[in-house]
């Protein structure tokens, strides 16, 4: 008897589970069956245009040409006659060492001139009357010989005091300092009165900056493009200051050798700087310019996302369905991706609103009018 009840309890156990069941936990043959809302996405169009193979370097201004001025002689500055961050031309006088002493030396070496030219008067005149002496046999070979080697010492002593005469007025001329090359004056390094020292004392520099070198490091993984692009024509840059313009350049020097240190090869790019924009030892941006893609098939980076097995596009089919295609980048330049392969010039892509998105996905294309503003 209690045997019957035990199976009849459980009986009725059963029936309500599966009746609860039915009612509550199945789902509703019309909610199955829903499908789900289209997820909105915002596209862009797969376009055919040219794309720059390039690379992102940093750079340094140098100087064309930088001269540090130092005097030729012993002085004492007399008058320092530029300003600090003046342009000057090549020849213009910039300082001036105090004169006397070159005065002295030039006018003592002038009369040692005039002594010596004296004595050799002197020593022509007495050969020329021992001459006639000897012709007439009043006086010996051996006599005109030694009258004709005064005279050789005369004229030798005459050509030592007329160096000299030119090295007193080179002298003074160096007491007066001259810029050799044209560019920007720095900072005054010397005042009037201080004592300077042959190739010793740094009076300023000299920058000249139009135009400028910029300098910067080619990793050596980018060296035979490098080459591949010079042997077409001349390598081009862009140079930049950050915030500032961009500038086209031209690399005028490459290295003979690859740096083991740091793996790079260092280049240098000519910019013209008209306007003394730039300056030397100033942090530059470098775009270095190896090729270019034609007619290349480009989408906006934010359409190729990282799959599984690489990178992939969403591409919208005609029927507002989503198409995962792997795709090969060729190259990446100003927010757009070259595609070697999987995505045709004209098809559309999806750049935002990948994460919702799976292979059964039906999209709404989000226009500016209908995509809701952000913040």
């Amino acid at each position: 008897m209690k045997s019957l009840v035990k199976l009849i309890v459980v009986v009725l156990v059963l029936a309500g589970g599966a009746w609860l069941y039915r009612h509550f936990a199945a789902p509703a043959p019309e909610a199955a069956k829903k499908d789900n809302p289209p997820v909105p996405v915002a596209v862009a169009k797969a376009e055919l245009r040219d794309l720059a193979i390039a690379v992102d370097l940093v750079g340094r201004g140098e100087a064309y040409e930088s001269v540090s001025l130092r005097s030729r002689v012993d002085g004492q500055v007399q008058a320092v006659l530029f300003q600090e961050g003046q342009r000057v031309k090549a020849g213009e006088v910039l300082l001036r060492l105090d004169p006397a002493d070159f005065d002295a030396r030039l006018k003592q070496a002038e009369a040692n001139l005039a002594r010596d030219q004296a004595q050799l008067q002197k020593a022509r005149a007495d050969v020329g009357r021992y001459q006639t002496l000897f012709q007439q046999g009043f006086v010996s070979a051996e006599k005109i010989a030694d009258l004709r080697a005064a005279e050789a010492a005369a004229e030798a002593a005459v050509q030592a005091t007329r160096a000299a005469v030119e090295l007193a007025r080179l002298q003074r001329g160096y007491a007066t300092v001259r810029a050799p090359i044209a560019g920007s004056i720095g900072a005054r390094l010397v005042f009037p009165g201080t004592a300077v020292k042959t190739n010793d004392t740094e009076l300023a520099v000299i920058n000249r900056v139009q135009p400028l070198l910029v300098g910067f490091a080619l990793p050596e993984s980018h060296i035979e493009q490098m080459r591949a692009a010079m042997a077409k024509a001349p390598l081009a840059a862009s140079i930049s200051a950050p915030g500032g313009e961009t500038r086209s350049a031209t690399v005028s020097f490459v290295d003979n050798a690859v740096d083991p240190g740091t793996g790079t090869l260092r280049l240098k790019a000519l910019l013209e700087n008209d306007d003394g924009r730039f300056a030397p030892g100033q942090y530059l941006r470098v775009e270095l310019r190896l090729d270019t893609l034609k007619d290349a098939v480009t989408v906006p980076v934010e359409a190729v996302q990282q799959g599984s097995k690489g990178r992939v596009v969403y591409v919208v089919t005609p029927d507002n369905g989503i198409d995962i295609r792997p795709v090969s980048i060729a190259a990446e330049r100003g927010g757009l991706a070259a595609i070697a392969q999987g995505v045709q010039a004209g098809e559309t892509v999806v750049v935002d609103g990948h994460l919702r998105l799976t292979p059964k996905s039906k999209v709404k294309i989000q226009t500016p009018e209908t995509k809701p503003a952000k913040g």
